[in-house]
This record gives structure tokens, sequence and C-alpha cells, in this order.
């Protein structure tokens, strides 16, 4: 791998001004997939009574407001808008959260079906929400931290234009 000159180096960061952030737009789309292939794999279960509550139900109104947010996010981040790391930051956090309340919580739980004590949730399903949400954490938090070096380059960048305009 060649070491960029100065001149291809000021090139790459000038065309930030022009081009959209799309690397990280897509990563919050990625994200989105992996959340619903997590929330699909989850609201399949049927498993007794155990998901009929009201934590099932919160959890249908985070999963529709997650992706709601993810998907505004990803709006922000192409336009290079150094805020709204933070709202991926929180949401990456709030997935790796999320390991521990449903899938945890149904992994370890048991109900009784026609008379019989079964277990709520298998380990193979237990991994496969595990890979979802932990992608989908992955996802977000690459997509805020690279935002966010993007936006200073950008913001170091249009500081030194005007600076050699003055």
């Amino acid at each position: 791998m060649s070491k960029l000159s100065a001149e291809e180096l000021y090139i790459k960061k000038d065309r930030m001004r022009y081009v959209k952030n799309s690397a990280c737009s897509n990563l919050c789309y990625l994200a989105i997939l992996f959340n619903v292939f997590y929330f699909v794999t989850i609201y399949r279960q049927d498993v007794g009574n155990y998901y009929y509550t009201i934590q099932i139900g919160a959890s249908v109104v985070y999963n529709l407001i997650f992706m709601l947010a993810v998907f505004l996010a990803s709006e922000g981040v192409k336009n290079y808008g150094k805020n709204y790391s933070i709202v991926l930051l929180i949401a990456g956090v709030m997935q790796i959260v999320r390991i521990f309340v449903i899938p945890m919580g149904a992994l370890k739980a048991t109900t009784f079906v026609n008379g019989e004590d079964v277990a709520v949730m298998g380990n193979g399903t237990f991994i496969k929400c595990l890979v979802y949400l932990g992608v989908t954490a992955v996802c977000l938090l690459g997509s805020s931290a690279l935002n966010f070096i993007r936006c200073n380059q950008l913001e170091a960048h249009v500081k030194s234009l005007e600076q050699n305009k003055a």
C-alpha cells in the first residue's frame, strides 16, 4: 500500500465537502437489518404464555423507536452531522444492554406447555439473538466512531481553508 502524497491527502479531505458520508450511513442500514433479524427471531417464538407480557410490548415499541432513530441518524451522518454520533453511540450501547433483557431472561426461563416444563429459548436461538444484537451494536458503534473522526477531519480542513483565505 503506497503512502498518499500531500496533494492527494488534500484532495481526499477536500472531496469530503462534496461527497456524502455513505460508509457511516450504510453501517446504520446494516444495523437496522440485523435488528430486524433479531426481533423476527424473538417474536417468532411461541412457547406458552411467556412472550405475552408487557415486556414484549415495550420491546415492540422500542424496536420501532430504535429503527426510526437509527434511520434518521443515518441521514444525519450522510451530511457529516457530528451530533448524530452521540445518537448512534447510545443506540449501540442499548443494543448491548438488550442482550441481558429478553434473550438472557428467556434462556434461563421455563414455562408449562401441555403439563410439561419447557425451555422458553434454546441455546441456538439465544446464540442467534446474541449475534444479531452484537452485530447491530458493532455497526452502530463503528458508524458513530467513524462519523466522529470524519467530522473532525472535515471541520479541521474547512477551518484551514478559511484561514488560508484570510
